[in-house]
């Protein structure tokens, strides 16, 4: 009688189970805890018990805790069915382990069972998250051989991966596709509005406006509302495009359609507002934003203190930190960057210090555009020491010191004639095997030059190529202007011919250095020359051009014959963005 009462007990409570995995109200710990209990009964439940489990699992993306339980049933001794071998190949395509999903196509296949469109959707999905997208692509085309009739669902999956790795084109075919193929009731197959969302944002990231416009209008004309995500799409694309007028227009057609803006949408309108200067509009914007109660997120805070920096007003960014706080979110790594950026540009450095000390008791760990923006700033006013000090933080947080950050340092030593200490630091990055590039060699020389260590400067000239590295037209530039300081024209020239000659093109500030060379010594026919080389190179004179040949040819006697010969300038095009 009790054993009895026992099994209707358990019978109910498997009864009950079944409807909690069906609804997905299990947990992983009670889905775990009835695995363990159900592979000790006996008899064993039915494999469609265990089914049950895996399938709720799955739903809660316990991809990995499903692929070790499929194990631990298998090594029980019992024989997983077709349905099972699906949930099973789902998880490892969802875990970037595809080529294990083949094997256990490889299963079905021995075991009697046939693929169906669930198991290829699953080995596509495997394949585009893995970027192999044209792998995706053949099986996708083998499954329609086969005579297998690819679902909405599995053309959704495969336009999504086309989309995601760059393909848009392609997923726009596949499209076309979609909506010609007929299915096995002869009916149109109809895509969903999330394939119209995933190739209408790929289209917008390529700037593919009209193309995304065209296929909003199809989706439209097909009875298929827009939702949200949509709209934000669209408003973006639009917005990175330079066509406000349009994004405004699809804006305000989504409100008056009753669709609510959500935090990507306002996120995306604040930041080109805040890109077009109307950093006033777009906090405007957050306000309206709280009042509907759409919480934002503290991205759109850090957008907002960037775009008033954008336009010098570092007060209102500073307002702008402190309403994260009060708002109830939490300053992300970004926040304190923005601020300390703006600091350490308005030469506050003690305000951006403190900002550095907060984030790092906060658990925040800085990346390197934190201490790059502290190292300048540092710099900047003259101190030098503390400089060093988050110099060596730096490295004790664990930050990798790349060819950036000491250029930048030797650059600030340079700046404050601490020519030595560059030079010291320099000679220590050649000797520990650290990558050089000639960007580093470049501060030293021009700070070398500068202070009139000119025999110095071209034994260290001479290193850069030692190194296996070539001189850029920044090196040269510097040299030549160091010899033009010293008034060795002729070896300036000679550098200048050298330059040209090991492929290193000059630009307009080598001319204008060189040609500055000549003024100091009213050699008013080498100047012309340099401006008659600088038209066939097809390099249009500055200011600075005509400022150095305005004070040269009126002291020299021929300068009306000088006049006659000054070149013709072909006008330049203008360089749109």
């Amino acid at each position: 009688m009790v054993a009895a009462s026992s099994a209707v007990v358990a019978a109910l409570s498997w009864k009950f189970l079944k409807i909690d995995c069906k609804l997905g109200k299990v947990s992983t710990d009670e889905a775990l805890h009835y695995f363990d209990h159900m592979l000790h009964l006996k008899p064993t439940p039915p494999v469609s018990s265990f089914n049950l489990l895996f399938g709720v699992l799955a739903k809660n993306k316990q991809y990995s805790t499903v692929i070790s339980l499929c194990s631990r049933l298998m090594s029980s001794g019992l024989l997983p069915d077709f349905i099972t071998l699906n949930i099973l190949l789902n998880c490892l395509c969802n875990t970037n382990r595809a080529r294990a999903g083949f094997s256990v196509v490889g299963n079905m296949v021995r075991r009697g069972f046939f693929p169906n469109k669930f198991t290829y959707t699953s080995l596509i999905r495997g394949m585009c998250k893995e970027s192999k997208t044209k792998e995706a692509v053949l099986l996708f085309k083998k499954m329609i051989k086969l005579g297998i009739l690819p679902s909405v669902v599995t053309y959704g999956t495969l336009i999504d991966g086309l989309c995601r790795n760059g393909y848009t084109d392609n997923a726009l075919k596949l499209h076309e596709e979609m909506i010609r193929t007929k299915d096995e009731s002869s009916l149109i197959r109809k895509p969903n509005i999330k394939c119209y969302a995933t190739i209408i944002d790929g289209l917008c990231k390529a700037g593919l406006m009209d193309k995304a416009k065209g296929l909003f209008l199809e989706m439209k004309s097909r009875g298929i509302s827009p939702d949200v995500v949509l709209y934000s799409s669209l408003i973006h694309g639009f917005y990175s495009c330079g066509d406000s007028k349009e994004a405004e227009n699809l804006y305000r057609e989504m409100v008056d359609h009753g669709i609510q803006p959500n935090s990507v949408t306002f996120n995306v309108i604040i930041h080109a507002l805040v890109e077009d200067g109307k950093v006033q509009e777009a906090e405007k914007l957050l306000e309206t934003m709280i009042q509907r109660g759409v919480k934002p997120h503290t991205r759109i805070y850090n957008t907002l203190m960037d775009g008033y920096l954008l336009v010098d007003k570092l007060h209102e960014a500073e307002k702008i930190f402190v309403s994260i706080k009060s708002n109830g979110l939490e300053y992300d790594i970004v926040s304190y960057n923005v601020l300390i950026y703006g600091y350490c540009k308005n030469n506050k450095i003690e305000e951006a210090m403190k900002i550095y000390e907060e984030m790092i008791h906060g658990g925040l760990l800085p990346p390197p555009y934190t201490y790059i923006s502290l190292i300048k700033g540092l710099f900047r006013i003259g101190k030098i020491e503390d400089a060093w000090n988050m110099f060596n933080q730096m490295q004790l947080h664990g930050q990798i010191l790349d060819s950036a950050v000491y250029r930048i340092f030797l650059d600030g030593l340079c700046k404050n004639n601490r020519i030595p200490e560059a030079l010291e630091l320099l000679n220590s990055i050649e000797n520990n095997n650290i990558k050089l590039s000639t960007e580093m060699y470049n501060p030293v020389l021009d700070g070398l030059c500068k202070s009139g260590k000119l025999e110095t400067a071209f034994q260290l000239f001479s290193r850069i190529s030692q190194k296996g590295l070539a001189p850029d037209v920044v090196t040269y530039s510097i040299m030549i202007n160091g010899l033009c300081k010293r008034k060795k024209l002729e070896e300036a020239e000679k550098l200048f011919l050298e330059m040209e000659k090991n492929g290193c093109a000059p630009n307009l500030v080598t001319y204008n250095t060189l040609m500055r060379g000549f003024c100091q010594e009213n050699d008013s026919a080498k100047a012309i020359d340099l401006l008659h080389k600088m038209a066939i190179k097809n390099l249009s004179p500055d200011a600075s051009t005509m400022s150095i040949m305005v004070d040269l040819l009126p002291k020299d006697e021929r300068c009306p014959e000088y006049l006659n010969l000054l070149p013709n300038f072909s006008p330049q095009e203008p360089t749109g963005r």
